[in-house]
């Protein structure tokens, strides 16, 4: 049996931080993965390019059933932080979008900088490698792997959550949270695009790929979520940044309400127009929004003709325009882990240390980045939440456990 410290099961971008500044805090660390290669998420983030951070993170961009859990780890590892850590390994970056962080060359750069650091802290790496049944008593906690037992005071579990199961996501890390009586808010997909039955949604299907300004909101008092964005039709529905966004407070069964004008007041342009033009209904909506959204929209206003303008009646241009403006709709579901950027839900943070991230069921036990319920918006907060939850465990477990 070898013994260690610190074990980490999980080598994405929480586990990989963590481990490395566990190490250099001179903890005895080993980490363990079941894939064969680390971080497949930051790998494929940012399309190749990693959106690692975002410059305006705060508590506000992050949904839980507890909101103000996020508040101490972000507040005490920010952005600049790991920017620090990107200069001094001399890795170029740029800002693309509202304080969204992109690296300038490859989203490997970030990798072999977290491996560079875990190599620094001495850090043991164990891949691929499964771990089977994990034990606790009086010495520890005893893991079972497929290179033999090992036994360490603290326990981290950074393995993430049920996102893209091909790069290898699991449900592991709650099958271990519930193991030890941790309470599991339920899970989905988040950051993912909506669906729509076939055949309600047959009247847009031919503008799959068009993308345009919108504003999309959805819920209600603290679980209402609105975001002004970039929206994308689809063969099966909605997706773009707005819809990825409005996705993680969507439930099912509740309508979206969508605004595909929200830089036009087009009961009053419409009005204007009757008044000034002579041309037909669909050339005059085709200069307030794209072409191919007119045409289509139009054909599925019953009792709304395509005729000039001054034929039009005042309630049918009103309609029209309330239609656009407030277009409600009913998703059927989204497209699911294999889409969704990440998994809303988690482990129930109410029994976590929002300072260490330790169980306040067990000792030496911490749960860290995605696979605990804390989700960020869309534009890297995500992985800022995953540097400051692993930042605050190194310290932690880098320190003797209080089994008190």
């Amino acid at each position: 049996m070898q013994h260690f410290e610190v074990v980490i099961i999980g080598a994405g971008a929480a586990g990989l931080y963590c481990a490395a500044m566990a190490g250099q805090l001179g903890a005895r660390v080993l980490l363990i993965d079941h894939s064969e290669r680390v971080a497949e998420k930051i790998r494929i983030s940012g399309g190749g390019r990693c959106n690692f951070t975002n410059r305006d993170t705060t508590p506000a961009q992050f949904i839980s059933a507890n909101p103000d859990f996020c508040r101490s780890a972000l507040a005490r590892h920010t952005p600049q932080d790991f920017i620090n850590l990107l200069q001094r390994h001399r890795i170029a970056f740029h800002e693309k979008h509202k304080g969204q962080l992109f690296c300038d060359e490859s989203s490997e750069d970030i990798i072999r900088m977290l491996l560079r650091e875990c190599e620094s802290g001495g850090v043991t790496r164990w891949q691929p490698c499964a771990v089977g049944e994990v034990t606790h008593g009086a010495g520890g906690f005893e893991i079972g792997t497929d290179r033999g037992v090992v036994r360490a005071a603290r326990l981290v579990v950074a393995t993430g959550g049920l996102s893209i199961p091909k790069i290898g996501a699991t449900d592991f890390g709650y099958r271990l949270a519930r193991q030890f009586g941790h309470k599991i808010i339920e899970t989905r997909p988040a950051l993912v695009p909506l669906t729509f039955e076939a055949q309600a949604w047959q009247p847009f299907v031919a503008l799959a790929g068009l993308s345009l300004q919108s504003t999309v909101r959805t819920g209600s008092g603290k679980t209402r979520g609105e975001f002004a964005e970039d929206l994308l039709f689809t063969h099966r529905g909605l997706s773009g940044p707005a819809v990825l966004q409005i996705s993680s407070y969507w439930r099912p069964g509740t309508p979206v309400e969508v605004d595909l004008a929200p830089e036009h007041d087009l009961q009053a342009a419409l009005s204007t127009a009757k008044h000034a033009s002579k041309r037909k209904l669909s050339n005059e909506l085709a200069d307030l929004l794209p072409r191919r959204l007119a045409d289509a929209w139009l054909a599925t206003q019953p009792g709304v003709l395509d005729q000039p303008l001054p034929q039009c009646r005042d309630r049918d241009l009103s309609a029209l325009a309330n239609s656009l403006k407030r277009w409600s709709l009913v998703p059927s579901g989204t497209e699911g882990y294999r889409k969704a950027e990440v998994t809303a839900g988690g482990v129930d943070t109410r029994d976590i240390s929002s300072t260490t991230l330790e169980s306040k069921r067990v000792a030496g036990l911490h749960f860290i980045g995605e696979v605990v319920d804390v989700t960020g918006w869309l534009g890297g907060y995500n992985f800022q939440w995953a540097w400051a939850s692993a930042a605050a465990c190194a310290k932690s477990v880098a320190k003797p456990v209080d089994a008190g």
